[in-house]
């Protein structure tokens, strides 16, 4: 019997533990979040460790990831954002890292799960706010207000951009969860397919690679999809932090 494509989304609770009333239990998300902040440390050490003017090929991993991240801020936020690279660059490369570790056969993906995606976006929704009202006052509510409106079309832009404004963590943390979700749902339904036709006999079994083929295929595609999906969560968090800083519309 083959598994549902769903099962592979399933928490489980690895170490049951409640704190207060409260679950707080080691899960195999809480696992392979570890696993992949291992791996990064891991990356920075051999990246670093012995750096030198001629580098080897984990500093010039480190150093081109670094320097992809920094080129990205200082196009969409200018000089100004400089200060945030370290964080644009850290969310790049967990989701990165977690992205990949899901595409290795029985681990799990937890940028597939929204409270893990919803997560980080919010911690970037605030983060912007904090940073626009820091820096701007309460000139940052401007930001609602598109420069050479004109005064009549006010009373409906202001609440089209209020409720855009407010929507940013929802569709930043749908966009990866739902795109991991769907990718991972695909592979597992193909993958069974060959499973069900291979054990078929007869006529059916001789179709089993037909599936093969296009479970090896979307896995290409799936690779993609978790670079492009970890670069374009880079690149919102550093449009919406350019709306902070610069307040531009």
């Amino acid at each position: 019997m083959v598994a549902s494509p769903l099962e592979q989304f399933e928490i489980s609770r690895i170490a049951p533990l409640a704190v207060g009333g409260y679950d707080v239990s080691f899960t195999n998300a809480s696992m392979f979040m570890a696993i992949a902040l291992l791996l990064i440390l891991g990356l920075m050490w051999m990246g670093t460790r012995n750096a030198a003017l001629v580098p080897n090929r984990w500093q010039a991993a480190v150093e081109t990831l670094h320097e992809f991240i920094g080129g990205m801020v200082h196009e969409n936020i200018g000089p100004k954002g400089r200060k945030f690279v370290p964080f644009i660059f850290s969310l790049f490369i967990f989701v990165l890292v977690a992205n990949m570790i899901g595409l290795v056969p029985f681990t799990f993906t937890v940028t597939s799960h929204i409270a893990v995606t919803f997560a980080f976006a919010a911690l970037i929704f605030v983060i912007c706010i904090v940073v626009g009202v820091v820096r701007h006052g309460f000139h940052f509510l401007s930001l609602f207000v598109p420069a050479n409106t004109p005064w009549v079309l006010l009373l409906l832009i202001v609440p089209i951009e209020i409720i855009s404004f407010l929507s940013r963590p929802l569709t930043l943390a749908i966009r990866l969860f739902a795109n991991m979700t769907a990718g991972h749902i695909l592979l597992k339904v193909f993958a069974g397919f060959v499973i069900s036709l291979g054990t078929a006999g007869g006529l059916l079994a001789l179709l089993s690679p037909l599936p093969l083929v296009m479970t090896v295929a979307f896995y290409g595609l799936e690779l993609i999809v978790a670079v492009v999906q970890a670069y374009v969560f880079a690149l919102l968090t550093c449009i919406y932090l350019n709306d902070s800083i610069n307040l531009h519309h």
